[in-house]
């Protein structure tokens, strides 16, 4: 029985043909969506519908994999019986569905993040509560799983007639079975060879453009083999002693005095000059909180009042880019002042994620309570393992009363119910006459954007404005009220965000879509001005400790960016996979292959070229990041209590 003629494999083409129908659709949809941003030529819509083709059948390799076993399997009694044909007629129905079910998946993962599915993907699979009940929130989930099924069962009917020639064909034996297994899973193999996760995004300088020509579900499955990355292996490196050189420079202060034998240990006695404040410190990251939102920042949707009115009340640091794209790149640059080591943050490096000479950790040393006091259950994205192992102690969701809670959606109370739990920690520490550090990170600002009604003028869940306007109201309310506590004259409140609302772009590391805005607000104590200066995030546990007069040993990366030390600009961004060095101008990028390019004008007209292990540019961000994944990697990082 020839082999393209039999039952089986007709019916394995079928399932084939309906899923690149839909990739197809896919694509075209996410592409007409996005006709702008993806500027795409009439050549280059040929290489991305060309790429994904390729990329569709890579995935369509290993997916009919399962299918062509159960077949090879499936004794010829069974496969003959009207039982197991109506069998596989559910069986097509429930795929088709399966597939539809992508799709919109897709159309959503790409509605938030700009990109198909990647390793977040991944991560909203483990936190699936929260991802869940945030979608039943934010979208008429039910009535699209009906839509869908709806569509599903008008597929079969329409597929009826090649379906049933499918199942009536005649059967190979079971040898022939077997065999064509074989070759399927030979090809599979070669496909895994030879197709790799990142092989589109280097394709074309337009992301847009190369996420278009990529798999969905393959790029799932990809992400989900590939969430660490290690940097030797897949990144452009420099002899050690180099880039260890290169690094010390770019943090040689003129306080800090280097103490290892080791040259990529940074380890460092910082000898902040004055005498030490024992001032409390209340460090609030918001959720998504882009440059461009504020008022003062140009925007004329009058989102912002509270916080515009803090920027001059305030040490306001007006060029601030964020570290990377998700809460856990946040949170790891402000406690560990560390760059965006490719794949995971060390936050979810489960097993990995403790142990480190982090701003709590420094403070707690000092007699600080350090408190992490988080709006959500700390478990999410790992943080209360991660927090709990650096000097924190934790207050989140799971440990706060009901009756103490007026307002909870998917991601966890209300802006204004975290600071009402901020207040009452710092109460209780005032009246223990312990100095405090409370480290807060809110959730308001994130899908499904609901809030408490009545507080604003946009009705809650109508978008991200509302969401933005109501965390600037929570702000506002947040500092009314901590005025009037008596531990309020001695505090410094620290106000920035974790990463922007949407990082994506055109090129792989946008700097414009990674500006935030830093606020250190201590009335009395910190004369309001503005810094212009370029700053990271790593920057803030240097610059915190140096404002009040602390000596410390440091494994930071970060600078003390009110210190007037004649080093050279950078700010360090990236995503999972593509790591960047911004100095105020230009950008260098380093991708896995040891692929090297730069952005000049990456602000501007944002060229991107080719570049070598000459350009200065790139040695100091190879430095940096080569540099940093050692130190992880080698336990140069540990907290070491000083003696």
């Amino acid at each position: 029985m020839p082999l393209l003629r039999s039952a089986q494999t007709r019916f394995l083409c079928l399932l084939g043909v309906c899923w690149l129908g839909v990739f197809v659709l896919t694509r075209s949809a996410l592409l007409f969506a996005h006709w702008d941003d993806a500027a795409a030529s009439a050549g280059d819509l040929l290489s991305i519908y060309a790429v994904g083709a390729g990329y569709d059948l890579a995935f369509l390799l290993y997916a009919l994999l399962p299918f062509a076993f159960y077949l090879a399997l499936c004794p010829e009694k069974w496969q003959r019986s009207r039982f197991h044909q109506r069998f596989l007629v559910l069986l097509t129905g429930l795929v088709i569905f399966a597939m539809l079910f992508v799709a919109a998946a897709e159309w959503l993962f790409w509605d938030e993040f700009g990109v198909r599915f990647n390793f977040i993907a991944v991560d909203y699979l483990i936190y699936s509560k929260e991802v869940v009940d945030n979608i039943v929130e934010s979208y008429p989930i039910y009535r699209l799983l009906a839509l869908l099924a709806a569509i599903a069962i008008g597929l079969v009917w329409a597929l009826r007639r090649p379906l049933a020639a499918a199942l009536a064909a005649p059967s190979l034996p079971r040898a022939g079975r077997w065999r064509g297994f074989a070759f399927l899973v030979m090809v599979a193999a070669l496909d895994m060879a030879v197709i790799g996760q990142d092989f589109p995004r280097l394709a074309n300088s337009n992301v847009y453009q190369a996420e278009l020509a990529a798999n969905g579900p393959f790029q799932f499955f990809a992400a989900f083999r590939n969430n660490e990355l290690d940097y030797r292996q897949f990144y452009a490196t420099l002899p050690e002693t180099e880039a260890s050189e290169l690094l010390r420079a770019e943090i040689a202060e003129p306080n800090a005095r280097f103490l290892a034998a080791d040259p990529q240990d940074i380890r460092r006695t910082i000898d902040n000059p004055g005498v030490e404040e024992r001032r409390n410190i209340v460090l609030v990251t918001v959720e998504s909180l882009s440059a461009k939102y504020l008022g003062s920042f140009g925007n004329q949707n009058g989102l912002t009042p509270n916080l515009d009115r803090l920027r001059g009340q305030s040490l306001f640091f007006s060029n601030v880019q964020a570290t990377g794209t998700r809460t856990d790149r946040g949170l790891e640059a402000v406690t560990l002042s560390i760059p965006p080591t490719p794949g995971r943050s060390i936050v979810k490096r489960i097993g990995r994620e403790s142990g480190y000479g982090s701003l709590g950790q420094q403070l707690a040393a000092k007699g600080y309570d350090s408190v992490f006091v988080y709006g959500g259950r700390g478990y999410f994205d790992n943080m209360n393992a991660f927090f709990s192992g650096n000097g924190y102690r934790i207050v989140d969701q799971s440990s706060v009363p009901d009756a103490e809670m007026h307002f909870k959606n998917a991601w966890g109370m209300s802006d204004e119910d975290l600071y009402a739990q901020a207040l009452k920690v710092a109460d209780q520490d005032h009246a223990a006459g312990k100095p405090f550090f409370l480290h807060l990170m809110t959730t308001s600002n994130h899908r499904p954007y609901t809030y408490p009604a009545g507080r604003i003028d946009i009705p809650s869940g109508a978008g991200r404005d509302g969401a933005v306007k109501y965390t600037d109201y929570a702000i506002g309310q947040f500092l009314e009220e901590a005025r009037q506590k008596p531990w309020f004259e001695n505090t410094v409140f620290v106000f920035l965000a974790d990463h922007t609302a949407g990082s994506a772009g055109r090129e792989d590391l946008p700097v414009a879509n990674y500006h935030i805005p830093l606020f250190i607000y201590a009335p009395g104590w910190i004369a309001p001005r503005e810094v212009a200066a370029l700053t990271s995030q790593i920057d803030l546990a240097p610059t915190l400790l140096g404002l009040l007069h602390m000596d410390y040993v440091s494994t930071f990366f970060g600078r003390n960016a009110l210190l007037d030390a004649a080093l050279p600009a950078r700010a360090v961004i990236g995503n999972y996979q593509h790591l960047g060095l911004f100095d105020g101008e230009n950008l260098a990028i380093l991708s896995p292959r040891k692929v090297i390019r730069r952005h000049d004008e990456a602000l501007a007209a944002s060229r991107e070229r080719a570049a070598t292990l000459d350009d200065p540019l790139v040695r100091r961000a190879i430095a940096s990041y080569q540099v940093a994944s050692h130190a992880f990697r080698k336990g140069l990082l540990a907290w070491q209590p000083a003696h």
